[in-house]
C-alpha cells in the first residue's frame, strides 16, 4: 500500500517500522537482494492495468496481475520495462513492534516489470534509493497479508517465459511510427530496436517511453524488426507484420 493512502500518523508509524525491519532482516542469500513490497489498487487487481510502460491493459496483453510497479533505481527511466523478477519473503526477527506478515518463506512469486512507483514526500517507500516493489493487490496477497502493508522480501532477476512470439502493437501515423514491443521473452527488457521495409535500410527506433519504440519514417509493406535484450541478446523477426497492415493492429514474430 503506497504511502499515499496513509495519514501523518501512519506514515511515521510505517517509518519507524522499516528502519526496525531494515535491520531485523537475515541476509539475502547468493544471488538475491533485499527490498519491500507494498500493494495499490483494489482487491480485484484494478486500477493496475495500466502504468509508465505503456502496456495499455496488463490483462488483455497477457501479463495478467502478476506485475510490479518499480522504485526509481530498479525502473531505470523505462529500461526495466518487461524485464521479470523473482519475489519471495524474506525472513525478520519478529519483536513487538515488527512482525513478519508473510504467508509463506519459501514460496516464491514471479512478476514482470510495468509500471513505476515514483518517489514521493520524503520518507516514501519508493524513494531512492531503495529497491521497492509495489504490487496489485492479488500478487500482494501471494505472499503477504494486506493488514501488513508492507512485507520485507528477498528478489532476484528471471528469465521471462513467455506464451507465443514478441508482440507489436502499431500505432502512431504515416510519417510517425509508433510500436509497443510486448511479450518478450528471455530477458524480457528491450534495449534497442530496429525497423525495416522492403524499399528501406534498417532504421534506428527510439525509446518514445516505457515499452514504445518510435521512427519519424513512412515505413510501407511488411516489417522486420531487430531487438536487443538487456542480456545482450539479438533477434531478428522477418516480416513480423504484414503486408496491408494498419494502426492499431498487434502482429505477433519470432521469440527469445
Amino acid at each position: 500500500m503506497t504511502m499515499a493512502a496513509f495519514g501523518v500518523k501512519q506514515t511515521v508509524a510505517l517509518l519507524v517500522q522499516l528502519a526496525v525491519v531494515v535491520h531485523s532482516v537475515v541476509g539475502a542469500p547468493p544471488g538475491w537482494q533485499d527490498a519491500h513490497i507494498t500493494y495499490y489498487g483494489s482487491p480485484n487487481g484494478g486500477g493496475t492495468q495500466g502504468g509508465a510502460c505503456g502496456y495499455q491493459n496488463t490483462v488483455s496483453l497477457g501479463y495478467g496481475f502478476m506485475t510490479a510497479a518499480l522504485s526509481s533505481p530498479l525502473f531505470q527511466g523505462g529500461k526495466a520495462c518487461g524485464a521479470c523478477f523473482q519475489l519471495q519473503c524474506a525472513r525478520v526477527q519478529e519483536t513487538r513492534t515488527v512482525k513478519n506478515w508473510c504467508h509463506d518463506y519459501s514460496k516464491a512469486i514471479t512478476v514482470t516489470a510495468t509500471n513505476l512507483c515514483p518517489p514521493g514526500s520524503e520518507g516514501t517507500w519508493c524513494d531512492p534509493p531503495r529497491h521497492h516493489f509495489d504490487l496489485p493487490m492479488p500478487a500482494f496477497l501471494s505472499l503477504a497479508r494486506q493488514e501488513g502493508g508492507v512485507a520485507p522480501v528477498y528478489y532476484r532477476r528471471v528469465q521471462c517465459l513467455k506464451k507465443g512470439g514478441i508482440r507489436f502493437t502499431m500505432g502512431g501515423n504515416p510519417w510517425f511510427l509508433m510500436v509497443l514491443v510486448h511479450n518478450v521473452g528471455g530477458a524480457g527488457d528491450v534495449v534497442a530496436v530496429k525497423v525495416k521495409c522492403p524499399s528501406s535500410g534498417w532504421y534506428d527506433m527510439y525509446r518514445n517511453w516505457g515499452a514504445l519504440w518510435t521512427v519519424q519514417k513512412k515505413m510501407v509493406g511488411p516489417l522486420s524488426f531487430l531487438l536487443t535484450t538487456g542480456d545482450g541478446r539479438r533477434l531478428t523477426a522477418y516480416n513480423a507484420v504484414g503486408n496491408g497492415w494498419t494502426f492499431g493492429q498487434t502482429w505477433e514474430g519470432a521469440q527469445y
